[in-house]
């Protein structure tokens, strides 16, 4: 049976992303409010100094480097608050966002601009000698890398994206007109089972419907742009990735769209997190799992006051009812769950504040204008409270991988229907539940992992002739982890060492993300099906029996 949303239906205006963010007429909230505020320094952005400065950089590029409608920009970074007016300058200009974890290799970096075709790179200095190797070799010319963050170059050779200005003032200086059902916005890469990432073409619509999905569903959840101790109104904790459609979207545009402060934070770490609940009186966050693991269980938590957080949303990976009650008993806050895939830009389900005690382990229901499909391995439907893979449809969804349009069987269904590669059920009131995956991909704290994109590193590994890499759920870090298991060559001898070196051997090759927290187990063969496939099944239920044999960790 085909399950529609129980929200009413939304108006998907045909509007490109700046225009909806900044040209709207019914803003609820002045231009001098903060939007942006770092949680480090102080630095902030209010609304008008966002629209500026996204305008301005978005002159520059069209003036400075000739940048056209459909360039794609690359950004390599991590969590700045100069992040949102590059995204913005580049969509003003016409162009197309290509976003990159600011934790990947030269390798991995390089992939990802050669593929995507861009133009050039954002970065902040830190990540320089990483953009630098990945720009040589792919070809890219130096005086297309750009910096954003607090940071200059001391030596004045690669400008600041605020040092980007127009020097014209002809047509360059207008908006680029965008066809939203059909121009990109982002081109963001989501691993694959091949081991090569692939890119998400997202158009405007695809992105605007899903604001304005994840605003209608989380209007009932009590937030306000003004009001509140300070009359600054809600104010959330900026730690979800802002390379990741997930931060961009619920964090990133819908603040824009809502007027809500986002305290920004470059990376995790628990106790500075904690401090900036307290200092800014935070009052929601979209967190992933490992970090509601810390709220409920790390001891430094009691140092501070959390009493002004009024909610928590978690997503990137699955959260258990166990982890909800712990928080719940330790510090009387509500952790509600949503789910989604880069594909749908990402947010399909959502939780209110008032579903979440009474359907725990839920996803939620469908977002507007959404509907969706459990089905057996054949495509055929399966009724309410029986598990199968789930298939989405709704505005929001992408148009497909980019350069790859031979997946287009394998990603959609013959009705239109995308096809998640997650299992899971529906129960009779609405409320789904992710309780598997169909995909081989494992998911370390929300980030993708490809098993066979390590699989193929480690058979680069003079002592190893077979590879296959597993998740393993790793109960202190509340997240999958990959796990390799290994043929060694004849001769070569199963320690502990030889296992600690292939882990270590690795993590200097791979995104930290990728690194084998699971170990290292060693095994006779690899078992493979009649055309050579893995059967990474057999190894996964073998290594569950095996970590229950050995007991809790003490």
């Amino acid at each position: 049976m085909v399950i529609k949303s129980p929200h009413p239906d939304l108006t998907i205006t045909p509007v490109d992303l700046f225009t909806l963010l900044f040209e709207r007429d019914d803003r609820p909230y002045p231009e001098d409010k903060e939007l942006f505020i770092d949680g480090d320094t102080g630095r902030s952005y209010n609304f008008t100094q966002l629209k500026n400065t996204s305008i301005e950089f978005g002159k520059g590029l069209k003036s400075q480097w000739g940048f056209r409608k459909g360039d794609i920009l690359g950004i390599f970074s991590p969590n700045s608050v100069d992040y949102p007016p590059v995204v913005w300058g580049a969509i003003w200009a016409g162009g197309i966002c290509s976003t990159a974890n600011p934790t990947y290799t030269v390798k991995e970096l390089a992939f990802q601009m050669l593929d995507s075709k861009a133009k050039g790179i954002v970065t902040q200095l830190p990540m320089l000698p990483v953009v630098l190797e990945a720009a040589k070799e792919i070809g890219m010319p130096e005086d297309r890398i750009i910096l954003m963050g607090h940071e200059r170059d001391p030596k004045g050779k690669f400008k600041h994206f605020s040092d980007i200005r127009s020097t014209s003032f002809l047509s360059l200086s207008s908006k680029a007109s965008i066809e939203p059902s059909k121009d990109l916005a982002f081109l963001v890469y989501s691993s694959g089972t091949t081991g090569l990432p692939k890119g998400v073409m997202l158009t405007h619509t695809n992105i605007v419907s899903n604001i304005l999905q994840t605003v209608a569903v989380e209007a009932r959840s009590g937030l306000h742009w003004s009001g509140g101790p300070d009359g600054k109104g809600d104010k959330q904790l900026g730690i979800l990735p802002f390379f990741h459609i997930y931060g961009l979207t619920a964090m990133v545009h819908c603040t824009v769209l809502e007027g809500f402060q986002v305290i920004v934070m470059p990376k995790f770490e628990l106790e500075r997190a904690c401090q900036l609940i307290q200092k800014y009186g935070i009052t929601f966050a979209y967190i992933p799992p490992p970090i509601i693991l810390g709220l409920a269980k790390h001891p430094v938590v009691d140092k501070y006051d959390l009493t002004s957080l009024k909610w928590l949303n978690s997503g990137a990976a699955p959260l258990t009812q166990e982890l909800q009650d712990s928080v719940w008993e330790r510090l009387t806050i509500p952790t509600k769950q949503g789910y989604g895939l880069s594909e749908t830009s990402p947010t399909t389900h959502l939780q209110t504040v008032l579903e979440w005690a009474k359907h725990k382990a839920s996803v939620g229901k469908l977002v507007p204008n959404m509907e969706a499909k459990i089905v057996d391995l054949e495509g055929n439907e399966l009724p309410v409270g029986q598990e199968g893979e789930l298939w989405v449809k709704g505005p929001n969804v992408f148009q497909g991988y980019y350069n790859r349009p031979e997946l287009a069987d394998e990603t959609f269904s013959k009705c239109g229907f995308f096809k998640t590669g997650d299992i899971g059920y529906v129960d009779d009131k609405g409320n789904f539940y992710i309780t598997d995956r169909l995909k081989e991909l494992i998911k370390y704290k929300g980030f993708q992992v490809a098993p066979a994109e390590l699989e193929g590193i480690l058979l680069g590994h003079g002592d190893i002739i077979d590879a296959c890499v597993i998740p393993i759920f790793d109960n202190e870090r509340s997240t999958e982890v990959p796990r390799a298991c290994v043929v060694l060559k004849p001769g070569t001898a199963r320690t502990e060492e030889k296992a600690k070196e292939i882990v270590d051997w690795l993590a200097t090759k791979v995104a930290p993300h990728k690194q084998l927290r699971g170990g290292v187990c060693f095994v006779d063969e690899v078992p493979k099906n009649a055309s050579g496939k893995i059967l990474r099944r057999v190894l996964r239920e073998q290594a569950k029996v095996e970590d229950r044999a050995k007991g809790p960790k003490l």
